[in-house]
């Protein structure tokens, strides 16, 4: 089983920037892909990022436009996502995920989900 938790979300001015954290335990993640989701009341989760195992692939949710980058640490079963130029639409819940097949970008591929992480940003 593979337990996922995220840090890093708080409050931030639009144009700011924010890094989330998340730190994966109960597997060597070395064999698993790992990604980030969003998701604001009243809408479905939505891909924001993934990384293959060896941080070699990453992709991303098309509204990400250069702005977020995904990296992982392996040496640390970690997985993190810099966010820059936050704009209002970014606020949400952040979920830390995780799935030992493929690199989805479909919330229903990963098998693993974090408790996740809110991001509010301000005027």
């Amino acid at each position: 089983q593979v337990q996922l938790e995220e840090s890093g979300g708080g409050l931030v001015q639009a144009g700011g920037s924010v890094r989330l954290s998340c730190v994966a335990s109960g597997r060597d993640m070395t064999t698993y892909a790992m990604g980030w989701f969003r998701q604001v009341p009243g809408k479905e989760r939505e891909f924001v990022a993934a990384i293959g195992r060896n941080a070699a692939l990453t992709y991303y949710g098309d509204f990400v436009k250069g702005r977020f980058t995904i990296s992982r640490e392996n040496a640390k079963n970690s997985v993190y996502l810099q966010m820059n130029s936050l704009k209002h639409g970014d606020a949400g819940v952040y979920y830390c995920v995780a799935e030992a097949r493929g690199i989805p970008a479909s919330a229903d591929e990963y098998s693993y989900w974090g408790q996740g992480t809110q991001v509010t940003v301000s005027s």
